[in-house]
């Protein structure tokens, strides 16, 4: 069986929902990164509130059983300079919610995956000379179109995140994919690289 022209409009069309795909991988992966960042922040971060607030109990617990020394004085001033830092980290936290916005990346993740699975097999079907070629660009419109409603909903990534999907996915180009990057992506049967 010969390669497809470049002109063939099944070709084409097979070669703009690869893309589709290959961005959806990308995407996907960056939400996947940015929830799993999020996620050990807040570890982090409660970590921390305790280990402060441990040692704001202590310094309470001396201030209550104090001796008459020296040292027990340095305690009860670090004490308050610990609930203060405590008290200007919770004012910070306050409106910071990284468990929650780990989530509606986990979420958005699952939605993008369900559309780069669709794509998948969209790819498929324009394999198959049996589906037409309209009924294919019906599929990859309404798509594009859910992958539209996701984006709109979905939080913001950022550059670290996209340094890790990048780093997981082993690609070196912004969004732009040559046949191999995702041929590589593709199940071997999908592959163009080993067509006939």
């Amino acid at each position: 069986m010969a390669q497809p022209s470049q002109s063939d409009p099944r070709y084409q069309l097979e070669s703009q929902v690869r893309e589709c795909y290959g961005r959806c991988a990308y995407t996907h992966k960056i939400h996947e990164k940015m929830a799993e960042r999020l996620a050990d922040h807040q570890w982090y971060a409660k970590w921390f509130n305790i280990i402060l607030s441990a040692l704001i109990a202590s310094g309470a617990v001396a201030a209550v059983f104090r001796a008459e020394t020296g040292l027990l004085q340095y305690a009860e001033y670090a004490t308050v300079v610990l609930a203060i830092l405590s008290l200007i980290y919770n004012a910070y936290q306050k409106d910071l919610d990284p468990g929650a916005l780990a989530q509606r990346h986990r979420e958005t993740a699952s939605d993008i995956w369900n559309v780069r699975e669709s794509y998948l097999s969209l790819i498929t079907d324009a394999l198959n000379s049996a589906v037409q070629i309209d009924d294919l660009r019906a599929k990859r419109d309404a798509l594009q179109a859910n992958l539209h409603e996701i984006y709109r909903a979905a939080p913001f990534t950022d550059g670290k995140a996209y340094k890790k999907a990048q780093e997981s996915l082993k690609d070196n180009e912004e969004l732009m994919f040559s046949d191999k990057e995702i041929d590589d992506m593709l199940p071997t049967t999908l592959r163009r690289s080993n067509r006939p």
